[in-house]
């Protein structure tokens, strides 16, 4: 059965806390497994979830600041010391791709695993070979080059019982229908298969981290399921976000609203708030939907299909 949830493994923002370990998220799609941004400590993270590392399909880096890259050579050589069977595909700004060897080169073991760099040079559509979606990143506003991901299921149909009753349609005509496209009734009729179904809207998430508001924020948010979203500073610190290149929960949670977002995660919290209320509250003015304030070790499921 078909499994599609946010795996929180990290939610600190520079430094982490007794609480919150650096950055990490997996998100388990099926038979894929996208970790996003793997920060100090994420191996030890998958165990403490109950996540095999040998479900990582795609390694997906934002940009090459510590606490989002640096637990990317334990999770490397993990990957090899459990000799995962199928390719796994890193991608990363290509402006860090000194950053991703040395990292991935950072100390001595035995490769067994086809790790395939897929650096990004811009914007777009990336190269996702066997993938059920399509995967593509935005440019976003940082100190250093980072990109944020996308991640969009095609439309599929889905099969109205009462319709195939009407047309005395039953059994293995259904799949030739649903295979042809079209099925010819004994009458002499032909039925297609828009006339027995409706669109199944497909899926989507975005994954928006360190960046000052930009066009790129936006075109990533645009009518995701689940939006995954630095929040890491307040409105009241909104000038040191914009300095350090950050966002407030309010400019988070509007960004949700005006992009038409089903699920709004927050996370990648300063240390300088020990307490999340105020984050709660000043999204909640802004964004009336689902708020979830990512909390290490959660499991956050996809809504369900709009």
């Amino acid at each position: 059965m078909s499994h599609r949830e946010l795996v929180v493994l990290g939610t600190a923002s520079q430094v982490p806390t007794r609480h919150r370990n650096h950055n990490g998220y997996l998100l388990r799609w099926d038979g894929e497994g996208l970790l996003f941004d793997p920060g100090e400590g994420t191996q030890r993270q998958l165990l403490y979830a109950g996540v095999s590392a040998t479900g990582i399909t795609r390694i997906c880096v934002t940009h090459f600041h510590g606490d989002h890259c640096l637990g990317l050579a334990g999770v490397v050589q993990r990957l090899n010391l459990d000799r995962v069977a199928h390719p796994v595909d890193c991608y990363f700004p290509a402006s860090g791709t000194h950053f991703f060897e040395r990292l991935r080169h950072a100390s001595a073991f035995h490769e067994t695993v086809e790790l395939r760099p897929r650096p990004i040079t811009a914007a777009g559509p990336l190269e996702a070979p066997g993938s059920p979606f399509a995967l593509g990143a935005v440019r976003l506003s940082h100190p250093v080059e980072s990109f944020g991901y996308r991640l969009v299921e095609p439309d599929g149909r889905r099969i109205l019982p009462e319709r195939l009753a009407a047309y005395g349609i039953t059994g293995p005509d259904i799949g030739r229908l649903q295979r042809r496209g079209s099925l010819t009734l004994p009458d002499g009729r032909t039925v297609g298969l828009a006339e027995v179904s409706e669109v199944r809207r497909g899926q989507s998430f975005a994954f928006v981290m360190d960046t000052r508001l930009c066009e790129g924020v936006a075109a990533l948010a645009d009518g995701v399921d689940m939006l995954v979203i630095e929040a890491t500073f307040l409105e009241a610190d909104a000038a040191l976000a914009e300095e350090y290149g950050h966002l407030t929960a309010a400019q988070a949670a509007r960004t949700a609203t005006e992009a038409g977002v089903t699920t709004l995660v927050l996370t990648h919290f300063s240390q300088r708030y020990p307490d999340l209320d105020a984050h709660l509250t000043e999204a909640r003015r802004h964004f009336d939907g689902e708020i979830v304030l990512a909390e290490d070790l959660a499991r956050i499921d996809l809504p369900p299909r709009r």
